[in-house]
């Protein structure tokens, strides 16, 4: 099957004085994907926004809002992260007691699914949800700061759940990594079989049209094979 490549701008990085006037630069650079972290400082350390933001951003854009949520007892806002505008909400495994019954209802929403997996949590938490999944999250670095650097060892996990996805015949679902992608790690995901590409410092630091073209060139290199 012919897979889905995005690159997705995470606004954490984004300067909330021109929270409008970037996401505008997201636009002009060709992207169509837009993450929006919510973090409750529980969960992860900081505080990031919420519900709020999303509703009023979602009038600005037709881009696609990749939610992800890191906080504790996500099925709590699933109901008001639709209201908002959210097309896709990502939880993490590690904060759902019952993770089939939070991804059923998401789905009932009317929002696409994503499973987010912290570094050291194993592709397993994934084994029975896979039929209610559409995007599982690889976090490339601990949750919460951005800026931090890659960590090495979740190329392998990037390619260890491609190939869960392939032999389980889940092709469809989307690999998103998010943490540390950049100008030195972005080849490395692509080929160990990510197609989702967040990226926060990385896009939004210096000339942000420069950095999307970056960023899609090394999209277009790897299909060109």
């Amino acid at each position: 099957m012919e897979r889905e490549y995005q690159l997705c701008p995470s606004i954490l990085s984004a300067d909330f004085w021109k929270l409008g006037e970037q996401i505008r630069e997201v636009e002009k650079a060709g992207c169509r994907w837009l993450h929006i972290d919510i973090m409750d400082g529980t969960f992860v350390p900081p505080v990031s926004f919420g519900e709020t933001v999303v509703a009023s951003i979602r009038k600005q854009t037709e881009l696609f809002f990749d939610v992800h949520m890191m906080t504790v007892h996500p099925e709590t806002h699933i109901e008001s992260m639709a209201a908002a505008g959210a097309d896709l909400m990502c939880v993490h495994a590690e904060a759902c007691r019952h993770l089939d019954r939070t991804l059923q209802a998401i789905r009932a929403a009317g929002m696409k699914t994503g499973v987010a997996l912290n570094p050291a949590t194993p592709l397993s938490a994934l084994d029975y949800v896979l039929d209610k999944t559409d995007m599982v999250l690889l976090m490339t670095v601990n949750p919460g700061y951005g800026g931090q650097s890659y960590l090495p060892a979740m190329t392998g996990k990037i390619r260890s759940l491609r190939e869960k996805l392939d032999a389980a015949g889940y092709p469809q679902i989307h690999i998103e990594v998010d943490g540390g992608i950049n100008a030195k790690t972005a080849d490395t995901v692509l080929e160990a079989g990510a197609n989702i590409l967040v990226a926060g410092s990385a896009f939004f630091s210096g000339d942000l049209q420069a950095n999307g073209r970056f960023f899609h060139e090394r999209i277009q290199a790897h299909l060109a094979g």
